[in-house]
């Protein structure tokens, strides 16, 4: 576990630190419940950051917050240093070019193949021919370690790994520059999650990507988070390295990141080592 910290460190010091997400005083509230308050957090060029809490915390609604699918109550989300509270759509279209983002259930169109659900961004953002489209098509599948053939099935058809396999081909079908994963190994098996958190690593490291990653499993943070922030009664209670937070005397971070759950995640972590 050591090395594979200080490897990450050594790798983090060689890049630029400057600022693809910034969050500030963001505050998200529907009515009287209070989802978010006084949230500020970074996410640094080239790492991967993975946001976690309890079930219900606002995880995923912050996530929504910085792709503009909700607007917050108050505070600023920049993305790429731009302010993105208040784009509309056409002034908002830029900047998701610049992002892939893959859901947690995939949201995958039933009626289309994957071929056919890579192929649709590249058809809606781009001026490609259909030849290049497939071509194109076909390397983000094979990227993402799907067998050729499935590119002609239907989302139905996958197991649930292929799916968020072929939910993350389109998401780096524009060869983004950052990545949002909401839940990327949720209702998979040891061993299909253990091949996404593989993935993920080989894409982060093959295309240079920023990663910012929600998350409840605790392995997938120990095998490919660089830095975790820690969400709970709508404040980032802590934000450090996994090493860090577990040795966090904050009870509710100690709790999450040094109880039963978290030791097993860390001693399997090392004997991998």
């Amino acid at each position: 576990m050591a090395s594979l910290q200080n490897s990450r460190a050594q790798n983090l010091r060689t890049q630029d630190f400057s600022a693809v997400i910034d969050i500030c005083e963001l505050h998200t509230s529907y009515g009287a419940a209070v989802v978010h308050e006084d949230v500020s957090l970074t996410v640094r060029q080239g790492e991967t950051f993975a946001l976690v809490g309890g079930s219900g915390c606002g995880k995923s609604t912050l996530l929504r917050a910085i792709i503009m699918l909700l607007r917050p109550t108050s505070g600023s989300i920049k993305v790429f240093g731009q302010e993105v509270i208040g784009l509309d759509d056409e002034q908002a279209l830029p900047l998701r070019r610049r992002w892939g983002v893959m859901f947690e259930r995939g949201a995958l169109f039933s009626s289309l193949t994957v071929a056919e659900n890579v192929g649709m961004v590249l058809r809606e953002h781009t001026q490609l021919s259909p030849r290049l489209i497939a071509e194109v098509v076909a390397l983000k599948i094979a990227l993402t370690g799907l067998p050729a053939d499935a590119a002609a099935k239907y989302p139905s058809e996958l197991s649930g790994g292929m799916r968020k396999r072929a939910a993350l081909a389109r998401a780096i079908a524009l060869d983004p520059e950052l990545l949002f994963l909401d839940e990327p190994t949720a209702g998979l098996d040891p061993f299909s999650a253990s091949g996404i958190d593989e993935l993920v690593q080989s894409l982060h490291e093959a295309l240079g990507l920023t990663i910012m990653m929600v998350t409840h499993d605790l392995d997938s943070l120990w095998r490919v988070a660089d830095r975790v922030g820690v969400l709970d009664g709508g404040r980032i209670l802590g934000v450090g390295s996994m090493t860090e937070l577990s040795q966090s005397d904050h009870p509710v971070i100690r709790e999450y990141f040094y109880g039963p759950r978290g030791r097993a995640a860390s001693e399997q972590t090392w004997k991998k080592k």
